[in-house]
């Protein structure tokens, strides 16, 4: 029986990409720009939708723009600011927005923001176009780009929220949240989320009202009443934000967060904390008499840069340590115990180079 025309068609692709594939192990990244073909060519011989393909397509134009925007500013430490879209210009929320963002950006860092009006617009007229980047999504009404971030190279257009959120997560070294409406509340439990189950990196979290307001002060009487008593949460669990409406607080919670942290990340299943000031002895020994509870074996020690670390971490000192992945919170009050051994040494680079 002679082969259909789908058939043909099929493995003519499956031949193409193969030929494509024993090309790439040449390529940088090719073992997984490998996988990501090889993902595709399984997916183009399943029986799926064209709408299927066309979410596929237009995720993927989604995470190109944007890791092509980001990738010249990667070393940069960066601030995601949100909340209501429906702030007006001429509250002390808006005002307090923009007062903060002017401040971080001259702690160093640069500023993202979701590109609309009121928190969003405070957080790029603070920080100025030219540290700004805007993370903007077409909805059918209050989401034009505003006109301090409008045009800027720095502006990202999202089709999809998920892939728009997976940015403002991976790029940000500090979230900052100032009241809103779903979407806030929404990013806001996100966020804690992702920390409260190490999907992702340890930031600082801060939740920033006016002077007096009791947005989130009510928003953590609930998550004490309706989550913590319920046992629904883990008690350090409220250890992974910081809720003020002091600037200087809200500034500090972030700069501090970085003073002796620099960063971690696992190798294999060791928790590999880079610092920026080296311990003593006697600061380690105190490490692992305070937080023996979160390790599932051995000890917190110094350590030399693992062999699969990344090659830039001139300058770093290394704990690592076993760690359970289940008591972020205790994790986040580890970070701040490690940020009090005292003052780093001067370095010549940017403060918040990562």
């Amino acid at each position: 029986m002679a082969s259909s025309p789908s058939s043909n068609a099929s493995e003519s692709l499956h031949e193409d990409v193969l030929q494509l594939l024993d090309r790439l192990p040449h390529v940088k990244h090719g073992e997984l720009i490998q996988l990501a073909l090889a993902t595709i060519v399984r997916m183009a011989e399943d029986d799926i939708d064209r709408l299927d393909w066309k979410i596929c397509n237009a995720s993927l134009q989604d995470m190109e723009r944007a890791f092509r925007t980001f990738y010249p500013y990667r070393h940069v430490r960066k601030v995601a600011i949100f909340g209501s879209a429906r702030i007006a210009s001429d509250t002390p929320e808006y005002a307090l927005a923009v007062e903060f963002a002017r401040r971080v950006t001259q702690q160093g860092f640069m500023v993202i923001t979701g590109a609309g009006g009121g928190i969003m617009q405070a957080g790029n007229e603070g920080a100025g176009r030219e540290q700004s980047f805007g993370l903007n999504i077409q909805l059918p009404f209050e989401q034009g780009a505003n006109p301090f971030i409008e045009g800027d190279r720095k502006l990202v257009p999202f089709k999809y929220f998920f892939t728009r959120k997976l940015f403002f997560l991976r790029e940000s070294d500090a979230l900052a949240l100032f009241p809103g409406g779903f979407g806030t509340q929404d990013e806001a439990f996100e966020c804690i989320t992702l920390s409260q189950t190490g999907k992702s990196s340890p930031v600082p979290l801060v939740l920033i009202d006016k002077p007096g307001g009791n947005y989130w002060h009510d928003w953590n009487d609930y998550i004490h009443k309706q989550l913590l008593k319920r046992g629904l949460i883990s008690h350090d669990d409220p250890s992974l934000y910081t809720i003020t409406d002091q600037l200087d607080v809200a500034c500090e919670a972030i700069a501090s967060f970085y003073r002796v942290f620099h960063s971690c990340r696992y190798v294999g299943n060791r928790l590999v904390m880079r610092l920026n000031l080296e311990p003593t002895d006697e600061d380690v020994e105190q490490l692992n008499q305070t937080f023996s509870d979160i390790l599932v074996k051995g000890r917190i020690e110094k350590s030399q840069p693992l062999p699969h670390e990344i090659q830039d971490t001139d300058g770093l000192f290394h704990l690592s340590l076993y760690f359970n992945q289940r008591d972020l919170g205790r994790l986040y009050q580890l970070i701040a115990a490690i940020n009090q051994f005292g003052t780093p040494k001067a370095v010549d680079t940017h403060p918040e180079r990562k």
